[in-house]
């Protein structure tokens, strides 16, 4: 099966599934896939790669019969492709156990793991390596902006960097992603409660990480924010060496003198002594902190600190992480994947710090499966604190979520202007394009939050905002 040459997989446009057809295209083997739903930018990344994507799903897709299928963790035990290929015995595995058979055996496994934040770490962490010659591999789920794409092979017997999702595997696999990655050393940037479609609670996402942080080799080493009290909480769990990393007065790795705006500078403290200074594009205090714990990670492997931090400067970050669309009529459109209400706040407030004097419209739409329903009404209520005027758009396929469990976007729009915020509730990104063209106002930031496509709303507003300004 390890030598398999053609390799189909299904639910291929998620960005982790994206990355890794990219990957396996790399590695040599003939990729096609198919999905439900096609659209920017993995579409244009797999289409880029020369990767045959059909839509919607259906038998028809494996005609050209695959030596291996992968599944995505988005498909359902009664999709009609999976179950086609299951009955035809053609041989099937998860993209996590396909990326540990195919990559991770082979190599150095640096996992990046954590509730929010593994993303911008992760990507640091393999531009940092990147940097220094390591050539490392990885596998990210977003597209890297120094790279251009979220997926590289990287050498034979080096280090591969991987971002360590907590969510289910598949639906013949219902444990942690994370727990195929064999991890050598790790990061864990936060733990909190989130996914509540597959975790009743705190300490059920805990047992989960507990479960990995067991997996790290004694002669390994775990990076921790131990900003987060969750965390803190099972590093005894840890057989290999810890180093804590954070704000919090007791971590071993932390930042001193930080000078936030259009760029961060921040020196790089371990154990209270200065050993880097660095400065960073990406905006916020917690970039700052996602920083200081990939330079952790890389001195645990030998890498000098002031050489891993001097990559920093040059990190273009991750698109669709607070990365600017466009400006039109003097109005700047930044895209955002935020959506737990700790990463709602950090993003919120990471533009604010960037553009202090300008209006910040903060746009968000409820669209996991945690953030439609009411995890979460109440915690959301102190995220939009930095933003001047917020919008919330109404609950994405809310009618899938029964009344009692679905999130409110009304209530949270009447909390929030009773917390004395600017805030409205638009029911359609028709009617949020039309306020925010109408009302935006030169110098504007516009800081656009969902895990989806938004019905483009981006390139939509920007387009109404240049019409805007043609008709005046």
């Amino acid at each position: 099966m390890d030598n398999a040459k053609h390799i189909h997989m299904i639910a291929v446009c998620g960005m982790g599934m994206g990355a890794f057809a990219g990957l396996l295209q790399e590695a040599g083997h003939r990729v096609t896939g198919s999905d439900q739903n096609v659209y920017p930018p993995m579409s244009v990344q797999l289409a880029d790669a020369g990767i045959k994507v059909m839509s919607p799903y259906s038998p028809e897709n494996l005609k050209d019969r695959p030596d291996l299928v992968i599944i995505g963790n988005a498909v359902r035990k009664t999709n009609p492709e999976s179950s086609a290929a299951i009955e035809a015995g053609i041989p099937y595995m998860s993209f996590p156990e396909a990326l540990d058979r195919f990559f991770l055996s082979e190599r150095r496994s640096l996992v990046v793991a954590g509730t929010h934040g593994k993303t911008t770490t992760c990507s640091m962490a393999a531009w940092m390596l990147e940097k220094c010659g390591k050539n490392p591999g990885f596998l990210i789920g977003g597209i890297l902006n120094n790279f251009g794409k979220c997926c590289k092979a990287g050498k034979k017997d080096g280090f591969f960097v991987t971002e360590g999702d907590e969510y289910d595997t598949a639906f013949f696999d219902k444990g942690p992603k994370f727990m195929h990655y064999r991890p050598s050393s790790a990061i864990i940037t936060s733990v909190e409660f989130d996914h509540g479609d597959i975790y009743r609670d705190i300490e059920h996402i805990k047992s989960a990480f507990s479960a990995f942080i067991r997996l790290i080799p004694e002669g390994g080493t775990l990076v921790a924010c131990s900003d987060f009290i969750h965390l803190r909480e099972i590093l005894p769990e840890a057989s290999c060496r810890v180093e804590t990393y954070g704000f919090n007065e007791d971590a071993s790795w932390t930042a001193a003198d930080i000078s936030l705006g259009q760029k961060s500078s921040f020196t790089i403290m371990h154990n209270g002594t200065a050993v880097a200074k660095a400065e960073l594009q990406v905006p916020g205090k917690h970039n700052v902190i996602n920083a200081v714990g990939a330079v952790a990670l890389l001195a645990s492997q030998g890498i000098d600190p002031q050489e891993a931090a001097s990559a920093l400067a040059s990190f273009e970050g991750v698109r669709r992480r607070q990365e600017i669309r466009g400006t039109e009529n003097g109005v700047s459109v930044i895209d955002d994947f935020a959506h737990h209400p700790t990463k709602v706040r950090a993003t919120v407030s990471a533009i604010k710090s960037r553009y202090p004097d300008r209006t910040v419209w903060a746009v968000f739409e409820p669209r996991t499966n945690s953030s439609r329903r009411a995890f979460f009404q109440n915690d959301y209520v102190s995220s939009f604190d930095d933003a001047d005027r917020i919008v919330i758009a109404d609950v994405f396929n809310k009618e899938q979520i029964a009344d009692s469990d679905r999130f409110s976007s009304e209530k949270l729009v009447d909390d929030l202007n009773k917390r004395g915020l600017s805030a409205e509730f638009m029911p359609s990104a028709d009617a949020i394009i039309s306020h925010v063209a109408d009302n935006a106002a030169d110098g504007d930031v516009v800081l656009v939050m969902s895990n989806g496509g938004f019905e483009n709303l981006h390139a939509r507003l920007l387009e109404a905002l240049k019409a805007k300004s043609d008709k005046n």
